[in-house]
């Protein structure tokens, strides 16, 4: 792709062209360096059009029902207008296998919505390399008119920190147990945690549901607020029988205008910002660093 390539790409992705989104995000994520300095014209020509959107977080632990979360969640809101992309950060991803692989098949309907856009986890390799490549597509995808971005955390280790260190409202997706179950949760995550969302309460387990709600709730009564003008709310909820996901959608509109009114929400955004740009600094220094003929003649002496 050359260079004099980038306006048009830029062009037909603000038009809002599906291919062109494709197409830039791939380009974001090479590693080659002429690719690096084409994406980076790419965001530079881009970066007005973005900031719009709503950016939701969502973590969960195994079997929470995530995938069918976020289907139902998404089919909810481009049926009330919305133009929803679902991105994920899975470190472990390779593009021929891991648990995100099957993205297109398990959210069926959400792929075939012609308002929605799903895109897998960057290929597998440092939390950090994975995490800017989601970043940049989470701009790019503003940039192309979504207004709604999902980004899904597979949980493992730090990667929950950094969802919740990219987007506005994070969400903690849980299955309805307690007890044990609770004791299990890292209370880091949880401290994370704008909303607290119990999945599968129906059938049978609702009144289990009702009694884990009750439980993260003194849970989260006893942890400090991250904002005078929030505490994170439990709520209820079935993916699967379509129940509660208006009272969750009410429930981040509220939470945007308690920290918006505040000018949180945009504070937020700059100290984002300001880290994420710190953050790609270092990883350029140290590409520099170690692919300096000098220095890489010295590491192997180094490692020893």
């Amino acid at each position: 792709m050359g260079n004099r390539n980038i306006p048009e790409l830029a062009e037909n992705l603000m038009r809002g062209e599906r291919r062109a989104l494709a197409r830039a995000i791939t380009l974001t994520e090479s590693l080659r360096d002429d690719h690096r300095a084409e994406a980076q014209a790419l965001l530079d020509l881009i970066l007005p059009e973005t900031g719009k959107s709503v950016r939701i977080g969502i973590s969960g632990t195994p079997g929470v029902g995530k995938s069918t979360f976020i289907e139902t969640f998404g089919k909810f809101l481009t049926g009330a207008g919305h133009k929803v992309a679902v991105l994920t950060i899975d470190p472990s991803s390779k593009r021929t296998g891991g648990s995100i692989l099957g993205d297109k098949t398990r959210m069926e309907a959400l792929a075939r919505d012609p308002d929605a856009f799903i895109r897998p986890s960057p290929s597998g390799g440092s939390l950090g390399g994975v995490a800017r490549r989601t970043r940049e597509a989470m701009l790019l995808c503003e940039a192309a008119g979504f207004d709604i971005i999902l980004i899904e955390t597979v949980g493992v280790g730090q990667s929950e920190t950094t969802v919740a260190d990219m987007v506005d409202v994070f969400m903690l997706l849980l299955a309805p147990a307690g007890g044990d179950e609770l004791q299990g949760i890292k209370r880091g995550v949880m401290e994370l945690a704008d909303l607290i969302v119990i999945n599968k309460a129906d059938g049978n387990l609702k009144p289990t549901a009702r009694r884990a709600a009750a439980e993260y709730k003194g849970a989260v009564g006893l942890m400090r607020p991250k904002s005078p003008h929030w505490r994170p709310e439990v709520l209820m909820i079935s993916a699967i029988e379509k129940q509660g996901i208006d009272d969750l959608w009410d429930a981040i509109t509220r939470y945007r205008e308690a920290r918006g009114d505040a000018d949180e929400i945009e504070t937020q955004r700059q100290e984002q910002a300001v880290a994420w740009m710190w953050a790609e600094l270092g990883e350029s220094l140290m590409t520099r660093f170690r692919n300096h003929p000098e220095i890489a003649a010295q590491l192997p002496e180094v490692e020893r």
